[in-house]
């Protein structure tokens, strides 16, 4: 072969591997920017280290569970790749609130144990309890976790969760607002966490404002396929629902002088049974596919274009001990099998 001709084909050779390499790590690539909810609301759940095993086929790092639940953390021993979320038991918050000495408690039997072999990247602390009786409770906890977490100079991050039920008004986007006690609750939380740019975690459910009013929302808006502007928002338009509810968020916190405070989607998803047309394997794929798409491409909202998205998809599995209908609907595997419920990944 002629030198030159060599050098072509060679050339041509590295391009053809390049290309495999990244088809055949694709996948792995894009799940690992992905996170997954493992909820335990089920009598018929697969053993935890069945499920670790799942997660790393499927190359997920990122999951997060609501309580430090004792087998689940065992299973994750020595698994320093996957990125673990733990949440507090809401009965506990109260306890956490009223003093260090609990806070020490609690962590010395929850978190302690596992540092070693465990990759736990955030807690928790309450879940959707702003706004509501428990809300006046989470800022001492985060604020008493924080400062331990600091003193042991930890890389773990202390945070709460919330719902969109916080906002009093969120449409268009940038009339996002917090209700009168979301506002009183929340505000002083977010302005901790600002002190050390900590995300505050959101749960953001298209699935539910598509549900309550499916004449007036489409589809196509609801799960991200519509490619024209379906809502107008002054120099801002939105294609998908997801985008505008995440936006509203993002006002409302600014509108309480909280600026540029990453967030984080902790828990995002549609149900593929329970509400007959509106909720079918197709359209959940469709809706956590295009969610996933939009993670991997590091293209932000409106608002904030230059922020990927960072999230967890809800759930692994359909679990049947939650309340029938939907809730018990939104896993992407069948815990009995374990095979999915409709192609993702």
């Amino acid at each position: 072969m002629h030198y030159s001709h060599k050098k072509l084909f060679l050339f041509f050779l590295s391009c053809i591997v390049l290309i495999f390499n990244y088809n055949s790590s694709g996948f792995v690539t894009a799940t690992s920017q992905l996170g997954l909810n493992y909820g335990l609301l089920g009598d018929n759940l697969p053993p935890p280290s069945d499920v670790i095993n799942l997660f790393k086929s499927i190359g997920i790092t990122k999951i997060r569970i609501f309580d430090p639940n004792t087998e689940v953390l065992d299973a994750l021993r020595g698994n320093k790749d996957i990125g673990v979320t733990v949440g507090v038991k809401d009965q506990d918050l109260a306890a956490l609130a009223a003093g260090e000495e609990a806070v020490n408690s609690w962590f010395a039997t929850n978190i302690e144990p596992y540092l070693a072999d465990v990759n736990i990247t955030f807690i928790t602390v309450g879940n959707e309890v702003i706004p509501g009786p428990m809300g006046p409770q989470v800022l001492p906890a985060v604020q008493s976790l924080t400062n331990l977490v600091k003193s042991k100079s930890l890389p773990i991050s202390v945070t709460t969760v919330v719902a969109m039920s916080s906002l009093g008004q969120s449409y268009p986007p940038s009339a996002g607002m917090f209700t009168a006690q979301a506002r009183e609750q929340l505000t002083p939380v977010l302005n901790f966490l600002s002190q050390t740019s900590t995300p505050i975690f959101v749960n953001i459910y298209p699935y539910f404002a598509y549900a309550s009013d499916p004449v007036n929302i489409h589809l196509d808006y609801a799960i991200s396929t519509s490619e024209a502007v379906v809502v107008q928002d002054g120099p801002l338009g939105y294609s998908n629902l997801f985008d505008a509810m995440f936006d509203a968020f993002a006002w409302a916190m600014e509108k309480e002088g909280v600026k540029d405070l990453p967030m984080v989607v902790s828990e995002t998803g549609w149900p593929s049974a329970g509400n007959g047309d509106l909720t079918t394997p197709d359209i959940a794929a469709t809706y956590n596919g295009n969610f996933l798409q939009h993670v991997v491409s590091g293209k932000g909202t409106p608002k904030r274009p230059n922020s990927a998205i960072q999230g967890f998809i809800f759930a692994t599995f359909n679990e049947n001990q939650k309340p029938a209908g939907t809730e018990q609907n939104f896993g992407l595997y069948n815990p009995v099998d374990m095979k999915p419920i409709y192609k993702l990944f």
